[in-house]
């Protein structure tokens, strides 16, 4: 008997008794979320911030949470940078949260034309290395064998060889957290410190390549289209069939970033035998939910690890067009949430962020279990004349044209143009098959008016036209690359804003002498 999985999964085991125990007792996840706000301002009340808004006061009020609404404003990155986390990156300690921030954490920058710099605390990496034990605690409901618990877990994610500016380092928060792995998880963790430190994309995936055989993989983690080129790139080195030829023992693929569905039909040709997909939610402000148990579709919300989440409904009302926040929005916590409706996330955190509106939009698909998933966001929804088209809706449609027409479209985003006096969407589909753009553009906007009624009324009266442009795959790739933003948590943006779609027109007259229709 394998001594080492055995007691692993004894131990998974006997730590998800008490937090399965904890959810039948914890009737009010409200309740939990008063507590986990209350901690927050115990801690921070003697920050710059903390004093500027009184928390000690609030602190002593009947209601915390109407209270601490009344006082503290709601921030987007521009004002909390340049109101307080500025101040944390000259070096100033106590300015949001208690002690001087180490790390700040570069997000991928899809949506801007730079990256932004989110403080990580080290109470943050001990709040995401809680919730990462709890979502491999999870595993044991797959029931899989002691063997299994002995396997390496391969994480795809930003170099930890950070960049330190005098007072601070910054990177990835992949690479902060892997840098910061518990030492009785090095023995498990892949592609080890040394590949793990490698800047550059094409030289670390290389060397994964070589060491490849050599591992014995049972956990994948990343990002599903850097992961993909991973699988092809090992599968045509070694002459395998299949990734499993390599890695047998590969049960579970813990994704995040983007939605799943695209992928699954390319992820399925890949594999050899069944292979678990869970989905999680770290976002470079925190661990916010992960996917916990078989076959449910939502991400249980983490609401009991030192972030606290206020839920802004995502409706005219509240966000204009171009999916700015409106003043004096309305704002609701968990306990006034519904199902079936999209809120953006405001968050309060242990690195801290105060009523920090991180962008995301999720709805919730079950509330008694608080499970959510994410649908866009707040600016990558396409709604150029009423069309609220989410990235859900986008997705969705490019899954169903997968499987109708049995193609693989590893990756697409769209844009809203100006045509004919009106509107048009075009779209980008990163395709390796033969694929007619003119079924597809038929086809994708049959499927959009069954999955969204704004989408049906405004394709009558505002929408002319849609316009399809098939690529080769590695278009997106090159593209990132091109940006400096290739492998790690990089994604490609799912709608291009106006500046970005200039800059992608230009990419691919320059590259693939490609001219816009219309």
């Amino acid at each position: 008997m394998p001594i080492l999985g055995s007691i692993i999964k004894k131990a998974y085991e006997l730590r998800n008794i008490p937090i399965d125990q904890k959810k039948r007792m914890q009737t009010d996840p409200y309740q939990t979320q008063i507590k986990t706000l209350k901690k927050l301002l115990r801690t921070a009340q003697f920050t710059s911030l903390g004093e500027r808004f009184d928390f000690s006061e609030i602190l002593k009020q009947y209601d915390v949470v109407q209270a601490f609404q009344q006082k503290v404003p709601i921030y987007d990155y521009n004002s909390m940078f340049s109101k307080w986390w500025f101040r944390a990156l000259n070096g100033e300690a106590f300015v949001t949260w208690p002690g001087r921030v180490k790390y700040f954490a570069l997000t991928s920058g899809t949506a801007e034309a730079s990256s932004k710099q989110i403080p990580v605390t080290g109470d943050m990496i001990r709040a995401i290395r809680r919730a990462s034990i709890r979502q491999l605690v999870s595993t044991v409901k797959y029931d899989f064998p002691i063997e299994f618990y002995e396997k390496g877990i391969l994480m795809i994610g930003g170099s930890t060889h950070l960049q330190y500016n005098g007072t601070y380092y910054e990177g990835d928060l992949s690479g902060i957290s892997t840098g910061n792995l518990p030492f009785w998880f090095q023995h498990f963790y892949k592609p080890g410190k040394r590949i793990s430190k490698e800047r550059d994309w094409s030289t670390k995936l290389d060397e994964i390549v070589k060491n490849a055989k050599s591992w014995d993989i049972g956990v994948i983690v990343g990002v599903p289209a850097w992961i993909q080129i991973i699988f092809e790139k090992i599968i045509d080195h070694y002459g395998a069939t299949t990734i499993h030829d390599v890695w047998p023992n590969l049960k579970v693929y813990v994704h995040s970033g983007v939605s799943f569905g695209p992928y699954v039909k390319s992820f399925e040709r890949l594999f050899g035998k069944k292979v678990y997909f869970q989905e999680s939610y770290l976002a470079s402000e925190g661990y916010i939910a992960f996917q916990n148990g078989i076959d449910v579709t939502g991400m249980q919300m983490i609401l009991d690890n030192c972030i606290f989440f206020e839920f802004i409904p995502y409706a005219d009302d509240n966000f204009d067009s171009n999916g700015n926040l409106r003043s004096n929005p309305e704002v609701i916590t968990i306990n006034e949430i519904e199902e079936n409706k999209e809120y953006a996330l405001l968050m309060s955190t242990c690195s801290g962020a105060w009523r920090y509106l991180i962008g995301d939009v999720v709805k919730f698909k079950s509330k008694e279990k608080c499970e959510i998933i994410i649908t866009g966001r707040t600016k990558h929804f396409l709604s150029i004349c009423g069309e609220h088209l989410s990235i859900e809706n986008m997705s969705r449609a490019i899954e169903m044209l997968e499987n109708e027409m049995n193609v693989e479209i590893r990756e697409f985003t769209v844009a809203g143009i100006e045509y004919d006096t009106l509107f048009a969407h075009q779209w980008y589909l990163g395709c390796d098959e033969n694929l007619d753009p003119e079924i597809a553009k038929v086809k994708i906007d049959e499927y959009l008016k069954v999955l969204n009624d704004d989408y049906r009324v405004e394709r009558i009266e505002a929408i002319r036209n849609v316009f399809v442009e098939v690529l080769p795959s590695n278009a997106f790739s090159g593209w990132m690359k091109k940006k400096g933003k290739e492998g790690g948590a990089n994604k490609f943006p799912r709608v291009l804003n106006k500046n970005l779609h200039s800059e992608w027109k230009e990419y691919l007259q320059e590259y693939f002498q490609i001219n816009e229709p219309g």
